[in-house]
């Protein structure tokens, strides 16, 4: 989603950084969207075994998931999820494989037939969103078309670059690109204002990447360098397919990463990023020429058709004075190659199929470790469900998304609110007068589940079957013009920032809500008639999750009516960031590789919710009249099946390019730390499994981490 909130609080973000994985057949998003899904199936009551018959499940778990020669107060992760891990090797198409892909992989095969009948129909109206869905699938696998297209669907914006002659020329054409979605040079759109949550405000952002984050371009160890190099040889590679000489695009390519490079020293780190108080900094929109003078401001936002406004966010202000300095010092046609490069690489996946091949070898291979292409027809229902998402939203909906999974599910958010609100109201270490407010912010927590009450109106979009790289252009451009147009307009609090086929969740600190897609209500995650231990373990800890978002490190910086608000007393706060400290050092000591361990103060916000959100669906669990008994199944007590059920939604396994890019980027840990990390913290856990001090699972009292 183009939403440019900086703090949307999701379960897991298994997509990699925008520009990556281009298999999605789209240009690259300027937010990250769910890693598509695998090519297995989930059985019905079980967490994608393979296996069937007696072996399958008691009541949604399957005992050969278990690797029984690890003890579970050793290594939970290990002793739960082992055997599945032995049993479910990554396909070649992936760069990881786990639950959350391979129930994506399930919602899919779904969209999939219900794009294929779409596509199939003749008859369907003219505008409506039938039609839509199915042409723009149709132009997506309609590969002949595609490849008979070549770079046509390119040329105007290659001939505007190539007759970029003066510094207008220059801003106008990187206006206009931007507008189509090929993010060059930085962002600009539409957020709520972080000390007004009732208003959308201008916002302007670092970007202008292709790499996956500033490190990439800065560090000096031998991988970095290395991964540089082969950067360099890739763009060289595309510029070649687009006709240049071998000799010329060597020299582009590095002008490419020259001026890149330039932005990666001015742009903000991601740890810094994870404070509200740094990317905010309103200011009249006539500062910006004190800002940025070389940029023609009041030009670019006609340019770009923003409706008038007087203040703006600029996010990171020493970034645009860096980039006003660039854009003063380097020689138009260094940026006119720049500009060429960044539609190149955004339009790729919707290019034949030479383009897309390249694009994978280094996007898709080289940084995150996938062998091949996933297969043409998973990549088209991703890209349909990108641009479309809403439209295909409502077919998934009514034929995948019974009425029963969402009252079952409001059910257990009401359960887990009310345990949250029990623990709120007992924390030892939080005074009366920061209680009070934390209970006000939890009673104000706004649930979505589902599906969105208004669905997105997608009648100024214009889908046909003649071009697809054209239908995905003018998809990128429907939803950016959507969103700047919302500047200056009160917020609308109906709109979701995922689809609802998506395997995720969000909790929005600006909206002070959660929100649960249709796509992660079942299976392993949640089954309205299974085992309520499973359940609490799985959509359970969930929605404490997403619920405890509103608590962590980020979201307790906003109110319950979601304004960057201090709201806790001096001693409160202070005892609050020992503990988030607590969970970050521990997470610094999770090694991913030799040499990388999992960075702390990155993960901290995602940590602190993974700990605080099963701490309170255990609690929820225990008030159920399953959770107050001890009668096994399966030969496990409910505790037990409730701490498996947790650990079975983290099955899963990276790549080594795919766990080290994550690691280095992405505010979620890895499985195997999301399992064991907050589990190891929970006296709970170790009275279940009888775990003793001191076992890799019961750290010792002073050593534990204790939010909840």
């Amino acid at each position: 989603m183009r939403r440019f909130q900086p703090v949307l609080l999701a379960i897991v973000i298994l997509a990699f950084p925008a520009g990556l994985m281009s298999q999605s057949a789209g240009a690259p998003a300027l937010a990250p969207a769910t890693t598509p899904g695998g090519c297995a199936s989930l059985a019905d009551d079980s967490i994608a075994t393979g296996t069937a018959g007696a072996a399958k499940t008691v009541l949604g778990f399957n005992p050969a998931n278990l690797d029984r020669s690890v003890s579970p107060c050793t290594d939970f992760f290990k002793f739960a999820d082992g055997g599945w891990i032995k049993d479910h090797p990554i396909p070649a198409q992936y760069p990881a494989w786990g639950t959350f892909e391979i129930l994506n992989d399930r919602n899919e095969q779904h969209l999939k037939e219900i794009l294929e009948k779409a596509a199939a129909d003749k008859s369907a109206k003219a505008g409506s969103n039938w039609q839509k869905i199915g042409d723009y699938y149709a132009s997506c696998m309609d590969m002949r078309a595609i490849d008979h297209a070549g770079l046509t669907p390119l040329d105007p914006e290659l001939q505007r670059i190539a007759a970029i002659h003066d510094a207008a020329s220059l801003q106008a054409e990187m206006g206009r690109l931007q507008s189509e979605g090929v993010p060059v040079m930085f962002r600009f759109g539409s957020t709520q204002d972080f000390k007004d949550s009732t208003k959308e405000i201008a916002t302007l952002l670092q970007g202008g990447l292709s790499l996956p984050d500033r490190q990439y371009y800065l560090k000096e160890d031998a991988k970095s360098k290395e991964l540089r190099a082969e950067y360099a040889q890739h763009v060289a590679k595309m510029l070649e397919l687009m006709g240049d000489s071998s000799a010329n695009a060597a020299t582009e390519a590095k002008t490419v990463l020259r001026v890149e490079t330039a932005l990666a020293k001015a742009s903000m780190d991601r740890v810094d990023m994870r404070d509200p108080d740094n990317v905010y900094h309103k200011m009249p929109v006539a500062q910006l020429r004190t800002l940025g003078p070389n940029i023609p401001w009041p030009e670019y936002f006609r340019e770009r058709n923003a409706p008038s406004f007087a203040e703006i966010n600029v996010a990171q202000p020493n970034f645009f004075k860096a980039l006003d300095s660039a854009i003063a010092a380097t020689r138009l046609s260094d940026w006119k190659t720049y500009l060429r490069w960044h539609l190149v690489h955004a339009a790729a996946p919707a290019l034949p199929a030479k383009f897309v091949e390249e694009d994978f070898n280094f996007f898709g291979k080289t940084l995150t470790g996938a062998k091949i292409l996933r297969p043409r027809w998973q990549r088209c229902v991703a890209s349909t469900d990108r641009r479309l998402g809403e439209a295909l939203g409502q077919y998934y909906v009514k034929q995948y998304f019974p009425p029963e999974a969402k009252t079952k599910a409001i059910e257990m958010v009401k359960n887990l609110e009310t345990a949250l609100r029990a623990d709120l109201r007992t924390l030892d270490w939080m005074s009366p007068a920061t209680r009070e407010q934390a209970i006000e912010k939890l009673d104000a927590i706004t649930l979505k589940i589902g599906y969105p009450d208004k669905w997105r109106d997608y009648s100024k979009y214009q889908v046909t079957r003649a071009s697809y790289a054209e239908n995905a252009e003018r998809g990128d451009a429907f939803e950016i013009a959507r969103d700047i147009a919302k500047i200056g307009k009160p917020v609308d609090r109906t709109e979701w920032g995922m689809t609802p086929p998506t395997v995720n969740a969000y909790y929005d600190p600006s909206m002070n809500e959660i929100v649960f897609p249709a796509g992660i209500l079942q299976p392993p995650f949640f089954n309205p008639n299974g085992d309520p231990a499973i359940n609490y373990g799985g959509i359970g800890a969930v929605i404490g999750h997403e619920m405890t978002h509103g608590f962590d490190d980020e979201g307790a910086r906003f109110d319950g009516q979601g304004n960057l608000k201090n709201w806790w007393t001096p001693q409160d706060l202070k005892n609050f960031k020992a503990r988030g400290d607590c969970v970050a050092q521990q997470f610094d000591g999770f090694v991913v590789e030799k040499g990388l361990t999992e960075n702390g103060k990155l993960v901290e916000g995602e940590s602190i919710a993974d700990l605080g959100g099963l701490t309170i669906a255990h609690a929820a669990f225990l008030n159920t009249p399953e959770g107050k008994t001890t009668e096994k199944a399966g030969g496990f007590t409910p505790d037990q099946r409730f701490f498996l059920g947790f650990a079975q939604i983290w099955a899963g396994v990276y790549r080594p390019e795919a766990a080290r890019l994550l690691a280095k980027t992405n505010e979620h840990p890895l499985p195997q730390f999301r399992t064991d990390g907050p589990l190891s913290n929970m006296p709970s856990f170790a009275k279940a499994w009888g775990c003793k001090p001191g076992s890799g699972m019961e750290r010792a009292g002073s050593k534990r981490c204790r939010i909840w």
